[in-house]
């Protein structure tokens, strides 16, 4: 195998300390199950450089502890507690599968699937998004779900804002952003031009192009 001869040829070294001393990656990445966003990668990352949790429009549930299946919270709950990493990423892109899923449902066209429609509506406050508008009581409107579905990135940034936003509901992980030792950022990727998109850690402002 490929990875074989590189990883355990030329970076035999690399390999064998992470047997050795064991995994601890510096940034956990939530990103997107989609097949065509790999975070390695695109971040250019090596073995033992990211601790990764990929779900279906990577999202964050928010801090909810009980007798039901946790795998989001529970790699989350690892990555801070035990690896003690130092930044969270949440990646969204461009086409995504489950935003649009989220659209449609929000529209009453929810998917005949067992599982997709409750896990995106963790997201549902991202197709509930306002712009100026200064005819209008208030100065506000709400955008109506036909516009978003035609410009679904603008729902795909919205939930990354949600999970960020969530994220800050884990107890112990507010502690840490509080304390400083902890960083939080939002990535989106488009998926057409190759462009990555970012917040800056710990400041509230959309998502701005950097490549």
């Amino acid at each position: 195998m490929a990875f074989k001869a590189s990883h355990y040829g030329r970076e035999a070294g690399l390999m064998q300390s992470l047997v050795e001393d064991g995994q601890a990656p510096a940034t956990l990445m939530i990103s997107c199950s989609d097949s065509r966003v790999d975070p390695a990668i695109l971040s250019g990352a090596k073995p033992g450089e990211l601790f990764t949790v990929r779900n279906v429009a990577n999202l964050v549930p928010p801090y909810q502890p009980g007798p039901s299946l946790h795998g989001t919270g529970a790699a989350i709950e690892y990555a801070v507690r035990d690896l003690k990493v130092d930044h969270i990423v949440v990646m969204g892109h461009a086409h995504c599968g489950g935003i649009k899923a989220l659209i449609n449902g929000a529209s009453g066209q929810r998917m005949a699937r067992d599982f997709i429609n409750d896990w995106v509506e963790i997201a549902i406050d991202a197709c509930r998004l306002h712009v100026n508008d200064p005819d209008t009581q208030g100065g506000r409107r709400e955008v109506s779900l036909d516009l978003l579905r035609e410009n679904a990135f603008l729902v795909e940034r919205a939930a990354i804002a949600g999970s960020l936003k969530n994220l800050l509901t884990y107890p112990w992980l507010r502690e840490r952003v509080d304390e400083g030792t902890l960083q939080l950022h939002g990535w989106w990727f488009d998926l057409e031009t190759g462009d990555l998109w970012q917040t800056r850690a710990g400041e509230s402002i959309p998502l701005l192009p950097v490549s």
